[in-house]
């Protein structure tokens, strides 16, 4: 290869798919061609405008080598895809190893959407997490999972560029959709009652810190049974105070186009009775016709379709929940909840 000018490299880095497209076969030759397209392409060389260019080429370059596949590096942490825990909506979560001996023994979460265009929904959880942990009461921060980094990560193979989120490891918590498999009579409305009042805490956590989530849904709400914690995940959907997007719930995950109230659909702008919709449509899914009448009309209240005639305030409706408990239950009292052994 002789020496390249500017279009040339970009010319051959753009066709490259992998690193052997770029660098050839030659173990021996591999090397110049590298240091060839490193000169046209090094920012200083031409003038600027190339450092998303060269970066692609380092990567590539660092594939070609052998780098490992399972790692991703970043200035201040290492970490080692450990295999995939989860697969999301439109992101992967893998369980990784911190090396720089992160939170509890190092095990984190990895999330990266399969799609890069959708790094911009990752943006927006990462931007959520942040205002929720800067801005929200701290007692209630363990309703939402924790923000350990987020970062641009490319990959070395195909150069694509994904914002990437790393979160805390979330042990022995289930989604409201495998309670919901695991009690297809549907669950007790006493065993529902503190997943509900949890859930409207944490909604009423992020509300007061200028967050909506936009999308509690069944596989968002992750319930600890043995502790009778609760953590709201996934905020990609999330709208934040101040977002230029104009309140509006940015997508909505298909499968579930039935569980939005109107406003998300119609492209309008959402509000705490958005969320609120959702959610109760998720406890009222998890108790199916276990649920006794004064409290599906509680329900429904909550799922008017008019946004102006629903509750707004996760804080007052959780103490109204709290009354109708009282009055069909008697005071609250600890129960144990369990999912089968096979869950």
């Amino acid at each position: 290869m002789t020496t390249l000018d500017l279009d040339e490299a970009l010319a051959l880095l753009d066709r490259a798919r992998t690193p052997a497209e770029l660098f050839g076969d030659d173990p021996a030759e591999a090397p110049r061609v590298y240091r060839r397209l490193a000169r046209a392409l090094h920012p200083d060389a031409a003038g600027g405008g190339t450092e998303d260019a060269f970066a692609r080429l380092h990567a590539l370059w660092r594939g070609y080598r052998g780098a490992d596949p399972h790692t991703i590096t970043t200035p201040r942490h290492t970490y080692r895809l450990l295999g995939r825990a989860a697969r999301g909506d439109l992101a992967d979560l893998y369980r990784a190893h911190d090396g720089a001996a992160g939170p509890r023994d190092g095990e984190v979460l990895v999330k990266m959407p399969r799609d890069p265009g959708d790094s911009d929904l990752m943006e927006r959880e990462a931007v959520a997490l942040r205002r929720l942990r800067e801005h929200g009461e701290r007692r209630f921060r363990p309703y939402v999972p924790n923000l350990v980094a987020t970062f641009r990560h490319q990959d070395a193979a195909t150069g694509a560029v994904r914002r990437v989120n790393v979160i805390d490891r979330l042990a022995g918590f289930h989604s409201l959709a495998e309670v919901r498999a695991a009690h297809p009579g549907g669950v007790d409305p006493r065993d529902a009652a503190w997943m509900w009042r949890r859930l409207l805490v944490a909604l009423g956590f992020a509300h007061r810190a200028g967050v909506l989530h936009g999308a509690v849904l069944p596989e968002h709400v992750l319930i600890h049974p043995e502790q009778h914690g609760l953590v709201l995940v996934d905020w990609c959907y999330s709208v934040t105070a101040g977002h230029a997007a104009g309140g509006r719930v940015p997508a909505m995950v298909d499968r579930y186009a039935d569980r939005y109230p109107p406003e998300v659909p119609a492209r309008r702008a959402a509000s705490p009775a958005t969320d609120i919709h959702m959610a109760t449509g998720c406890m009222t899914h998890l108790m199916g016709d276990r649920a006794p009448k004064a409290m599906r009309l509680f329900a429904r209240g909550c799922r008017l379709p008019a946004q102006n005639r629903r509750p707004g305030d996760a804080w007052r409706l959780l103490a109204e929940l709290d009354e109708l408990l009282e009055r069909l239950y008697g005071p609250r009292r600890f129960r144990p909840f369990a999912m089968p052994p096979d869950r």
